[in-house]
C-alpha cells in the first residue's frame, strides 16, 4: 500500500466516527452517510492539504459539504413551491406560454441555451454560471442579457405561436 493511502486509511480510522457524529447532530441520521462519503472524498482529493491534526480539516470540509446540500434542499423547494404556484394558475394559459418558450429556444444556437438553462432552470447566479461554463462574472451577465435578447426577439419572431382570438358568435368545429 502506498504511503499516501496508509496515511489516507489512518486518518479514516481515527476520524471517520466523528465527523459521522458531527453530521448526525447537524442534519439527522439519512444525511449522514452521504456527508462522510463526501467529506472522505475530498479528503483523498485533497491529501496534501489535509493537515497532520486531520479532524478539525475534517469537520471544516464536512460543514461546507452540509451547507451545500441545504442550498441545494432551499434549490428544490423552491421548484417544488414554484411547481405548485403553476399548478394554480390555468393550465391551458401555462401550455401555451410553455410551447412558446421551448419553441423560442429551439431557435437559440447551443451557447444561448446554456445560458438561460444554468440560471432560469438551474437556478445558479451569474457567478456561478461564469463558472459553469469557464468565463467571468461580467463576460457572463452580457452573454445572459444578449441571450434573452435573442429569446425575446424569437418569441416575438413571425415563428412565434400567437393565440387566436374567436369571436363569442363563431362555432366551434
Amino acid at each position: 500500500m502506498s504511503e499516501d493511502a496508509q496515511r489516507f486509511t489512518r486518518i479514516y480510522d481515527e476520524c471517520r466516527q466523528r465527523v459521522w457524529a458531527y453530521a448526525v447532530s447537524r442534519a439527522g441520521r439519512q444525511v449522514a452517510d452521504e456527508v462522510v462519503s463526501e467529506t472522505f472524498a475530498i479528503a483523498w482529493r485533497r491529501l496534501d492539504d489535509v493537515p497532520e491534526q486531520a479532524l478539525p480539516w475534517l469537520l471544516g470540509v464536512a460543514r461546507n459539504v452540509l451547507r451545500d446540500n441545504i442550498r441545494a434542499e432551499v434549490r428544490r423547494e423552491s421548484l417544488g413551491a414554484e411547481l405548485r404556484a403553476w399548478a394554480e394558475e390555468d393550465v391551458a394559459d401555462q401550455v401555451a406560454d410553455r410551447f412558446a418558450v421551448l419553441k423560442a429556444l429551439t431557435t437559440l444556437s447551443d451557447d444561448d441555451r446554456e445560458l438561460l438553462v444554468l440560471v432560469a432552470w438551474q437556478g445558479l447566479s451569474p457567478r456561478e454560471g461564469a463558472r459553469v461554463i469557464g468565463c467571468s462574472a461580467t463576460a457572463f451577465r452580457v452573454r445572459l442579457h444578449r441571450a434573452r435578447k435573442r429569446l425575446e426577439q424569437a418569441m416575438q419572431g413571425p415563428t412565434a405561436p400567437r393565440p387566436r382570438v374567436m369571436n363569442l358568435s363563431e362555432e366551434w368545429s
